[in-house]
């Protein structure tokens, strides 16, 4: 088969280059010799030519040690809340990066704030990079910082990670778990989700504890969207939906991006790279079940989490769909999954 064109709802690139923090990382993505999972020569070898670009601003501690989310069960409490101040500097820091690797990509990296300026950058062969916010603990209160961002080019955010903050309760790393764990969205998430709104602003939902889903699922006017979930029925982690979590996202039309993540794949939950492809596409077979042909996506998390080996890096996305279309995906939805889906979402939310 002839490999798809694949937009990712969801990779952590840019906090790599962050925790890096050096000119030369930013430099090596652009080269293509820069470890981790993407960088522009292994996204040019797997057909990844787009998608959102995670601004986290990371927890002040010692990195979770993924080997600990071990098959069987694991509980991690949620981190402390982050300070203003600590997420400002660190999110304006990512954001620095994005536009450095735009104005030092002589055309093949563009920032896009609308579907247009997408299929502009792939009509140009660039790859077309979307500002995304997970872990919104540098917006106020007052949302002032929020109509920064957006004029800079903010289009889709995250009220959290798996911590508190002012909008909202995430859900901490469990398993098993249910996703209903803590508070729903406070008088300050409220209002976000409203301005996001007016100004056509993605909510993703992943990382967002149950109570929270529902209050935005009952604010919100856009599609629901979850940029790097999977099914909590075939995987019963705290970070996965729920069968009726994922009607309500059909029933508003929207869209889920499976996350490579193995321990949101594997029915041990462990976070283990010995993982086959197999696993990946059951779960895309329940999404597919659960929310229709358009509304599956892909989210992998690269950068951000163990994946499959045989997927390895974003070089290897081709082994994804050469396995779909021997389990019986035909091209169509095999391009509605690798970008379609993905460009249809945005397209009904922004504004431009």
């Amino acid at each position: 088969m002839t490999a798809p064109l694949v937009f990712d709802g969801h990779n952590d690139s840019l906090l790599r280059l962050y925790m890096d923090g050096t000119q030369e990382a930013v430099d090596a993505f652009l080269a293509g010799t820069a470890p981790g999972h993407i960088d522009l020569k292994k996204a040019e070898a797997g057909g990844l030519r787009g998608g959102l670009f995670a601004i986290f601003p990371p927890s002040p501690r010692d990195k979770l040690d993924l080997d600990r989310m071990p098959k069987g069960g694991y509980q991690y409490p949620l981190p402390v809340p982050l300070e203003t101040a600590v997420a400002e500097a660190a999110t304006i820091g990512m954001a620095a990066i994005l536009f450095r690797l735009e104005r030092g990509s002589g055309g093949r990296f563009r920032v896009c704030r609308s579907v247009a300026d997408i299929r502009s950058a792939w009509d140009a062969g660039a790859m077309a990079a979307v500002m995304h916010i997970e872990g919104a603990e540098a917006i106020d209160a007052d949302l002032r910082m929020l109509d920064v961002l957006h004029a800079a080019g903010l289009r889709s955010i995250g009220m959290v990670w798996s911590r508190n903050n002012i909008f909202a309760h995430g859900v901490p790393m469990c398993f098993p778990s249910s996703p209903d764990i803590g508070d729903g969205l406070t008088e300050a998430g409220t209002r976000l989700v409203k301005r996001c709104n007016e100004l056509g602003i993605l909510l993703d939902l992943s990382h967002l504890n149950e109570k929270g889903f529902w209050d935005v699922a009952r604010l919100s006017a856009a599609p629901l969207v979850a940029t790097h979930s999977n099914v909590h029925a075939l995987c019963p982690v705290s970070r996965n939906l729920t069968d009726r979590q994922l009607a309500a996202i059909a029933e508003s039309k929207g869209v889920v991006g499976l996350n490579f993540a193995t321990a949101f794949l594997r029915e041990d939950g462990a976070m283990n790279a010995d993982t086959e492809i197999a696993v990946m596409v059951r779960h895309l077979d329940g999404l597919v079940e659960r929310l229709g042909e358009d509304g599956v996506a892909l989210g992998s998390d690269f950068d951000g989490a163990v994946v499959p080996k045989p997927i390895g890096d974003a070089a290897g996305l081709p082994r994804l769909f050469e396995a779909l279309e021997r389990h019986g995906y035909g091209q169509a939805l095999i391009q509605k999954i690798a970008h379609e889906n993905w460009l249809s979402v945005l397209e009904r939310t922004w504004k431009a």
